[in-house]
């Protein structure tokens, strides 16, 4: 529920992505969008792409490549690929400009639909290419939830595309560069795509050293099956979500440690004793 999100010790709620802190996926650090205290919308398009791109980054999450330091192979990037395209396609093509008419009911209006999210890895990521973009979507789908426009039916404006957009392009634009080796002003284009031939030559040896290109194999006792997935991959009513929580950073904070709900627990006072004098 949404009071989980804040803490007895901490008097504020958190606009991070939360953890799923729910058994083997809480141990595994999957998690899912910031919702705030929204959890359904009168709005068909933003409920339809909030589903597109978490089913869709749940998918990639779940590959073999996110527990790898290594470049990301083909097929990977190719459903980055085609997870951008989709969604740039439903933003481009159902926003409407400010001075656009839109459409509007008169004595109808669509029943609010609950928002349904999909944990997926993500504190636990070792693939800093696939943890970075994966912040980037989880970001996307929690303004897309938390936006105002979720009170309108039918339409979304060019503001809301932007804002969700351009957390997409920013992926794209990183993928383009630092994989594919496309020039950053032309990957920076908002209509830039990657062509069929540029896939096809993807080669990361390229651009990595002989270092990146290696990895230790990771712990394979603890990978999840199709079917112990099933749980998560159908998604989750946020009305239904428990155990959501702030992830614990660590972080220290004045006169103690953060603990795992963001407060300042107590110091221990020998932690930074000098040693004693022989």
């Amino acid at each position: 529920m949404v009071a989980a999100t804040k803490s007895m010790g901490n008097p504020f709620r958190t606009d991070e992505i939360l953890w799923y802190n729910v058994g083997v996926w809480g141990d595994k650090g999957y998690a899912v969008p910031n919702y705030g205290n929204d959890q359904a919308t009168l709005n068909q398009t933003i409920h339809y792409l909030v589903d597109v791109m978490g089913r869709n980054l749940q998918a990639i999450m779940i590959r073999p490549d996110a527990d790898m330091r290594t470049p990301p192979n083909i097929n990977t990037l190719t459903k980055v690929h085609k997870l951008i395209l989709r969604a740039r396609a439903i933003l481009a093509g159902r926003a409407v400009a400010p001075a656009e008419p839109r459409m509007e009911g008169v004595h109808v209006m669509p029943a609010p639909e609950v928002f349904v999210v999909y944990p997926c890895p993500y504190f636990h990521v070792r693939s800093k290419w696939l943890k970075g973009w994966a912040g980037y979507i989880l970001a996307a789908i929690s303004e897309a939830i938390q936006h105002t426009e979720n009170r309108v039916a039918y339409e979304i404006t060019t503001d809301f595309a932007g804002l969700v957009g351009q957390y997409l392009h920013r992926v794209y634009t990183q993928m383009a560069v630092e994989l594919f080796g496309v020039p950053a002003e032309q990957a920076k284009a908002l209509d830039f795509a990657l062509t069929d031939e540029q896939l096809a030559g993807y080669n990361p040896a390229q651009f990595f050293t002989s270092t990146e290109m290696m990895d230790p194999v990771p712990v394979l006792e603890h990978i999840p099956t199709e079917d112990d997935l099933t749980v998560v991959s159908e998604g989750i009513p946020v009305t239904k979500l428990v155990g959501v929580m702030r992830y614990p950073s660590g972080l220290s904070a004045p006169g103690g440690q953060l603990g795992t709900d963001g407060a300042a627990e107590t110091a221990n006072p020998q932690a930074f004793a000098p040693p004693p004098v022989a």
